[in-house]
């Protein structure tokens, strides 16, 4: 059995073998790739607990100013229980 080569005449040897091998290998990732991703990755859960915690006060926020009593309706209410209690 004839093996077939890239270049006519010559044959695939165990060195140029090698060299394939190792130039398929040379774009995996290494184990502190991974460490950047997972870094990256734990920063981005940070921002996003961030984000949802101003979302959470935001929300409080509003639920407040919308229920809050202005001070001049506070003072005229004021006045008119202080009138009511006179009487009583």
């Amino acid at each position: 059995m004839k093996v077939k080569s890239n270049d006519k005449g010559s044959k695939m040897t165990i060195d140029k073998l090698a060299i394939m091998v190792a130039k398929g290998f040379a774009n995996v990732a290494t184990k502190e790739d991974f460490k950047s991703l997972e870094a990256r990755m734990a920063t981005k859960t940070d921002v996003e607990g961030i984000k949802n915690q101003l979302a959470g006060m935001n929300k409080r926020i509003d639920d407040f100013a919308e229920t809050k009593v202005s001070k001049i309706m506070y003072k005229g209410l004021e006045s008119r229980v202080q009138k009511i209690e006179a009487k009583i």
